[in-house]
């Protein structure tokens, strides 16, 4: 197994870490961060998809700056990153940090793109990501890293900056979705 899959596999091998974290109620304390309280797992775990994310951009250079894209590579990728980016939202739905129905429509953009994605990969076509999906992704990292962080540093001056990047994530979900489809449209038309 590749360097690159490795990294992968590390970021799958980090999400029930991650889950564990925001879902046990430790005792290890809280900071008060403006008029909000940080609990220190939430912090940790905010690290652990901060660093998980960053490994998404990480493996994929790696893997073709030294030609080591593989099929295994091109399946586990997207599949660690839906995994990531969903259970993250989830948790904030269940934490009360983001209203459920944007959480629908991010998770059921990422389901309808796979689907567009395995009716072409049964047809021999290979749908990239786009620059909007890159924009997307971008947007989701910070937006639900930045809800896992209670909106440090951004709190202790009343600025909700994380509820307005859950909204222009959103935004560009849905932009990135239509465009997606849009161009790529003729897979489903053509398709036997």
């Amino acid at each position: 197994m590749n360097i690159p899959n490795r990294i992968t596999i590390s970021r799958i091998l980090l999400i029930p870490i991650f889950i564990i974290l925001l879902s046990v109620p430790f005792a290890w304390g809280k900071w008060n961060i403006g008029e909000n309280t940080l609990p220190i797992s939430h912090f940790v775990a905010a690290l652990i998809f901060i660093i998980a994310s960053a490994t998404d951009w990480v493996d994929g250079y790696y893997a073709r700056k030294y030609n080591l894209v593989t099929n295994l590579g091109k399946f586990l990728d997207p599949l660690a990153d839906k995994l990531l980016v969903s259970a993250a939202l989830i948790l904030l739905v269940e934490m009360g940090f983001a209203p459920a129905w944007v959480v629908i429509i991010i998770i059921s953009r990422e389901f309808a793109v796979t689907g567009l994605r395995l009716v072409a990969a049964g047809e021999g076509i290979v749908l990239a990501a786009g620059n909007m999906g890159k924009i997307k992704t971008a947007t989701q990292m910070i937006a639900i890293a930045a809800l896992l962080l209670h909106n440090f540093p951004f709190s202790f001056i009343g600025f909700p900056f994380a509820t307005i990047m859950l909204y222009v994530a959103l935004f560009f979900t849905v932009l990135s979705g239509y465009d997606y489809f849009a161009k790529n449209w003729h897979v489903m038309r053509d398709s036997k």
